[in-house]
């Protein structure tokens, strides 16, 4: 496993149920293109799992 993983919003969360709009917020993705790293653990990938759709992820 990785130590970091690099997130990338790529789709729009415009149309989204509020759970998977409050997911994006809690990565911290507000903007098309954005990109954070965060620690690579399970709860994190959990949260991107619910919006894998949404986002890219590199392992860093």
């Amino acid at each position: 496993m990785a130590d970091k993983i690099r997130i990338k919003l790529i789709k729009s969360p415009i149309g989204e149920k509020p759970k998977k709009r409050k997911t994006l917020k809690a990565l911290g993705l507000k903007k098309i293109r954005q990109v954070v790293e965060k620690k690579d653990n399970p709860q994190m990938r959990g949260m991107v799992r619910v919006v894998d759709y949404l986002v890219e992820v590199e392992e860093i």
